[in-house]
């Protein structure tokens, strides 16, 4: 346990949550989301929207070449 920072000691939060977070290996859960907001005084809705971001990059980089493909069911307005 000596290898944990102090900080996140004490607020329970485990090293290897922070390094799967940072090596995107694990999404942030609403538990998370919450020490983290609280630790960085930051808006709860901060962590989540950054963890949407980020799945919304990688979902297109997977499947933009479908999506390139679909029609829009109903067209733009002029």
């Amino acid at each position: 346990m000596s290898d944990r920072p102090a900080y996140w000691r004490r607020h329970a939060v485990p090293r290897t949550r922070i390094e799967h977070l940072a090596n995107e290996q694990t999404s942030v859960t609403a538990d998370t989301v919450l020490r983290l907001a609280k630790a960085f005084a930051t808006r709860r809705g901060v962590w989540p929207n950054l963890q949407t971001a980020y799945d919304m990059r990688t979902a297109k980089a997977r499947i933009g070449g479908d999506l390139a493909k679909i029609k829009p069911v109903i067209e733009k307005a002029a």
